[in-house]
């Protein structure tokens, strides 16, 4: 069992039970378009509210008591929303490309090696002209037990060929313990 699929067993401490505010803030904006992919969805909080404003959604996982916890609330809220098992760093082998791509703290959960694949598996289902929007914990908060944390660099590093940095923002994670949230950034990465 993965750390990931342990974690889902219980409350984690990301699944808040609502949307990222960050995402929220984005789709008001304006800044998501078209098909998207929801990355390590989880338990769909994100892909759901998506769904919800009339977006054609896919969200993915490797847990899969995140996806049974996310398909039960898509019956329960009556939307429509496609759930898939998946390995993301495989993601060329979904067979389609998306408009946009969203990842509330996928990324930050790789290091080295795995971070340069996830990167590239992106590339193979995300439409030139497409965004990659990232929320992932910052080095603010290095002193946390858990995932890595991301710094700026590590994001310029990662996103160098064949990506274009939009825009990268100090944003808060949003989690259900302590503040109630992590500083992060928020990361809008265009697709050459």
């Amino acid at each position: 069992m993965t750390s990931f699929e342990e974690s889902y067993q219980d409350i984690s401490h990301w699944d808040t039970g609502r949307p990222q505010a960050e995402f929220v803030n984005l789709e008001k904006a304006g800044e998501i378009d078209g098909s998207v992919l929801d990355v390590g969805c989880g338990t769909g909080e994100n892909a759901l509210y998506l769904a919800q404003k009339g977006y054609q959604v896919t969200g993915v996982d490797s847990s899969p008591t995140a996806l049974t916890k996310a398909m039960l609330k898509v019956a329960e809220r009556g939307l429509k929303v496609k759930f898939l098992l998946f390995d993301s760093l495989q993601l060329e082998h979904l067979g389609t490309v998306f408009d946009t791509i969203i990842d509330s703290g996928l990324f930050h959960s790789y290091s080295g090696e795995k971070r340069s694949l996830f990167v590239k598996s992106l590339s193979g289902v995300l439409r030139p002209g497409g965004y990659y929007h990232m929320l992932c914990l910052s080095e603010v908060d290095s002193g946390l037990s858990g995932p890595k944390s991301v710094t700026k660099g590590d994001i310029r590093f990662n996103f160098r060929d064949g990506w274009d940095i939009k825009a990268i923002r100090k944003a808060r994670f949003e989690i259900n313990y302590g503040c109630g949230w992590n500083w992060a950034w928020l990361a809008s990465i265009l697709r050459l």
